[in-house]
C-alpha cells in the first residue's frame, strides 16, 4: 500500500509502505516548529527506521539543504536508500551508523533529532560526545524519549540509573548537560506519554 505523506504546504511524496500520519506527521511538524527547521539547513536524524520524519524534514530544507539518515538495521538501511533513489531525493544521504558513533561529518548540522532511540544507547556518554561534535555552534538536538516502562524488556547493555526500557527526562537532561549541552527545552505531553527535550550546543564553543 502506497500512502501519500505531506513533506511540507507545496511537497508531496509517495511512500511506498503503510504510514501512520497520525504520530509520524504530528511530531514531526511539532519538531519542525520547535527546532524552526527552514530551507537550507542540514538536520540529521538518528536511528531514522523507515525514514519518515527524515523525508518530511527533506522537504522543508528543500534543494539548498540536506538531510541524513542514520540506521544501524541493514536492511532498514538498503530499504531507505531504495526509497531515496526512487523518488530521486537529491538532498537526503543514507548513512550506517554504529551502536556508538553516529558516524556523520564534523559540525555538519544545525539540528540533529531521534525518536524513541536514545535509551537504547549503551554508551550515553560517547554518543553524545558525537552529537555535541556533529553540530555546528548553536546547533540544537531534539530527542523524544519516554520514562521506564515496567511491561517492556530492559535494555541490554544499557545504563542501570536508565531504569529499565526507556529513560527519566532528568537523566537524559543530566547526560547531555556532562557533554556541554545547554537544555533549552523539556515538555512532556508528547503522543503515548512520550516526552521531548531540546538542548543546544553552545554558540561560542570552540573545539
Amino acid at each position: 500500500m502506497h500512502r501519500v505523506f505531506k513533506l511540507a504546504a507545496s511537497v508531496v511524496l509517495l511512500l511506498p509502505f503503510t504510514l501512520p500520519a497520525d504520530v509520524y506527521q504530528v511530531e514531526a511538524e511539532r519538531l519542525a516548529n520547535l527546532m524552526s527547521w527552514k530551507p537550507g539547513e542540514m538536520i540529521a536524524e538518528i536511528g531514522a527506521g523507515e525514514g519518515q520524519m527524515s523525508f518530511f524534514a527533506a522537504g522543508l530544507v528543500g534543494s539548498t539543504g540536506h538531510i541524513y539518515i542514520t540506521e544501524l538495521d541493514e536492511r532498514k538501511i538498503a530499504h531507505l536508500k531504495e526509497d531515496v533513489q526512487t523518488h530521486k531525493l537529491q538532498n537526503v544521504t543514507v548513512i550506517k551508523a554504529d551502536p556508538i558513533g553516529t558516524n556523520l561529518p564534523d559540525a555538519c548540522c544545525e539540528a540533529i533529532f531521534m525518536r524513541r532511540v536514545y535509551h537504547h544507547f549503551t554508551n550515553p556518554a560517547r554518543t553524545d560526545a558525537e552529537l555535541f561534535r556533529d553540530l555546528k555552534p548553536g546547533g540544537l538536538l531534539s530527542i523524544i524519549d519516554f520514562p521506564p516502562r515496567s511491561y517492556l524488556p530492559p535494555v541490554e547493555g544499557a545504563p542501570k540509573n536508565h531504569g529499565g526500557h526507556g529513560i527519566p527526562m532528568d537523566v537524559l537532561a543530566q547526560e547531555l548537560k556532562a557533554v556541554g549541552f545547554e537544555i533549552v527545552r523539556e515538555s512532556d505531553g508528547w503522543p503515548e506519554q512520550d516526552y521531548c527535550v531540546i538542548a543546544r550546543k553552545p554558540a561560542q564553543f570552540a573545539p
